[in-house]
């Protein structure tokens, strides 16, 4: 009986917490209308940016539909407090997230309410650093550096991937936030995903045995600094074969 008990008790808490994960649609509703319906529209339809004032406080409002966009996209937008924005004619960028991790699961479900792409799976401890590695140098390294500290490309600015975490990397690959493009399982499985995200995380932190890191900034900066300090050397080297030649 002691035993049944405890099973029931269990299996009680494991739904309590699954519910407590998924987040509560009406709440997230209310939330939605609140904070976010000024440029998303009463219906997720979307607002145009006009130029003019149409926010509760003055300020420009017009942002894309959200309707159809699902869970993963609601999610990464929110935990990386992409949104919501000051001024929508500006790139997001990463900043502390504007609600509790409460009140983005019940946004994020008033979203998923409306259709879309579920949350994608992912677990990095089944991937391969080396599989992550070419996945990486073949779709991300072009614009945020193979080290993922980021860089500059048109008319935007690539984060750097270090408070990035395994769910938001899947997000990002999934749902391709702001200009980079979206993957799906036809161009980068399951098994690739979880190697992406092993890498990413891995690059937080590299073995540097044999090497000076240097910000991990890449091999230009590293080439540069290894002329400079090949260039002082052979400077102390010529003038010391000079000085011997006098003699």
């Amino acid at each position: 009986m002691r035993r049944a008990l405890l099973v029931a008790f269990g299996l009680a808490l494991a739904l309590a917490s699954h519910a407590a994960a998924a987040g509560s649609v009406d709440r997230g509703r209310d939330l939605y209308f609140a904070h976010c319906a000024w440029c998303h529209g009463d219906r997720l339809q979307g607002v145009p940016l006009t130029g003019r004032s149409a926010g509760p406080g003055g300020e420009l409002a017009g942002g894309p539909p959200l309707s159809g966009v699902g869970t993963a996209a609601a999610d990464f937008y929110l935990r990386t407090g992409y949104m919501p924005l000051r001024d929508p004619k500006q790139p997001p960028k990463r900043t502390r997230p504007s609600f509790t991790s409460r009140e983005i699961a019940n946004l994020v479900a008033f979203v998923g309410s409306h259709g879309g792409q579920p949350p994608p799976r992912v677990r990095p401890e089944r991937g391969s650093l080396a599989v992550g590695l070419q996945v990486f140098t073949e779709h991300c390294a072009g614009c945020h550096q193979i080290t993922g500290e980021g860089g500059i490309v048109t008319d935007a600015r690539v984060p750097p991937l270090g408070q990035a975490s395994a769910e938001e990397i899947a997000e990002a690959v999934r749902v391709g936030p702001y200009v980079m493009p979206s993957f799906d399982e036809r161009e980068i499985d399951q098994h690739e995903l979880d190697s992406l995200a092993r890498y990413v995380l891995y690059t937080k932190n590299p073995d540097d045995r044999g090497g000076w890191g240097i910000s991990h900034l890449g091999p230009v900066p590293e080439g540069i600094v290894a002329w400079l300090l090949a260039g002082a050397a052979l400077l102390v080297v010529a003038r010391l074969i000079g000085e011997g030649l006098r003699r």
